[in-house]
């Protein structure tokens, strides 16, 4: 028995330097009046421009696999079984690295391989299925759990107001952009329950602006 533990013991320890190194600690940042939690503090940016606080995205780092995004801040709140998030999102322009951007917001968060969130993108879900719509990360790649049908979100490089609304309970969240929604920015999943927000991008940069989360956490 003795050899045998001692045979192992290399490989057990192995795994746990493995495990480290996969998942660093999370580092945070403070901004509009919230403690975020992000995997690289460096990432971000928060400076007022116009007399407002806006916190930018300056690096991109690419999706890892499985595919599903990883670089967004997540309010360090209670977690909200029905809850909003409002604030102003401007993506990255078109002409900075030529490609057609986006941003995301998370919700129903429980950490980083269990969460919703709302893809907000400058193409249609017709054009793109995994841009413009809602998805779900449940342990491996994210899923589209929203209708293909609805315009854009983010047709331009201006500043535009988003609300999400999430009642858990029923397990429905809805966006809204400039006081409109779509087909492909409502969803249904029962799955998650109560969880926290989160902002951030699949791999794009971009800025955000009068963030504000209401609701009533569970306690």
């Amino acid at each position: 028995m003795l050899v045998s533990m001692t045979r192992l013991l290399p490989l057990f320890l192995l795994t746990l330097c493995l495990a480290s190194a996969q998942a660093p600690p999370p580092e945070r940042i403070e901004a509009f009046g919230y403690t975020w939690r992000v995997p690289l503090a460096a990432d971000w940016k928060l400076e007022t421009k116009e007399g407002v606080p806006v916190l930018d995205l300056i690096v991109p780092r690419p999706s890892l696999q499985p595919r599903r995004p990883s670089q967004f801040a997540v309010a360090e709140t209670g977690d909200f079984l029905r809850g909003v998030i409002e604030l102003e999102v401007k993506k990255e322009a078109a002409s900075a690295r030529s490609r057609r951007t986006s941003l995301m917001i998370a919700y129903a968060w429980k950490d980083p391989g269990h969460f919703n969130y709302a893809h907000l993108s400058v193409d249609t879900a017709a054009e793109q299925v995994v841009h413009n719509g809602i998805f779900h990360v449940y342990g491996g790649e994210r899923v589209r759990i929203s209708s293909r049908e609805g315009p854009a979100s983010l047709p331009d490089d201006g500043w535009h107001k988003v609300r999400l609304v999430y009642d858990g309970a029923k397990g429905m969240v809805e966006v809204f952009v400039d006081g409109r929604t779509s087909p492909s920015m409502r969803a249904v999943d029962l799955s998650l329950g109560a969880g926290k927000f989160g902002i951030g991008s699949f791999f794009d940069m971009g800025s955000f602006r009068n963030v504000k989360i209401t609701g009533e956490p569970i306690k």
